[in-house]
């Protein structure tokens, strides 16, 4: 059986970056969805959520770096989804959204050094500017990727989320580590 490589390579200088990052602060649309809103017949919100960013987001948790999601908007759509991921971290129906991303800081015996954020408009901008690492997918807005340290060639809800917790993983050093044992092992656990 050929052993699995890792197949990600990032500049040394982004990896310098991420290293020593904790906990990712997300949006959600335009980030975990692709922006678009979606409303059935009865006025409920459907979101569409991409396979790769959850399996990223659960690959995270397993090496210690935090997920906590700050939205504007709140959907029984979204609270499954992140209770399905086991996100336990949230904070919905917020516009203004660096109070609530200090708080979790405060939570979690973090400060600014040891956080990355991923946002797509102008509500994210407070917390991307104070973040160690700010990431904005391929569809941010201009602002945001003048401020981003790193645009994702992905777009929102379209595998960008992943992207950036690959990029944590390999400046992390957990990534080979957690490669070598899907090649290993027998899957044990559900999949994304």
């Amino acid at each position: 059986m050929p052993t699995l490589t890792p197949a990600l390579i990032f500049p040394p200088e982004l990896l310098l970056q991420a290293q020593g990052i904790r906990v990712v602060f997300f949006d959600v649309d335009g980030v975990l969805t692709d922006g678009g809103l979606y409303f059935s017949e009865s006025g409920e919100a459907l979101k569409r959520f991409h396979s790769l960013d959850g399996q990223g987001l659960k690959l995270l948790q397993q090496v210690g770096i935090t997920p906590v999601v700050i939205t504007g908007r709140d959907s029984p759509a979204l609270r499954l989804r992140l209770q399905a991921l086991g996100i336990t971290h949230a904070r919905f129906g917020t516009e203004d959204k660096r109070p609530a991303a200090e708080e979790f800081l405060a939570t979690l015996g973090l400060d600014w050094s040891q956080a990355a954020a991923m946002g797509d408009d102008w509500p994210d901008l407070p917390v991307m500017q104070r973040a160690a690492l700010a990431c904005s997918p391929a569809n941010g807005h201009a602002q945001v990727k003048a401020l981003a340290h790193h645009i994702t060639t992905e777009r929102g809800g379209e595998g960008a989320v992943r992207a950036l917790c690959d990029l944590l993983l390999v400046a992390s050093g957990h990534y080979a580590t957690l490669l070598a044992q899907v090649g290993d092992h027998a899957h044990t656990g559900p999949s994304e």
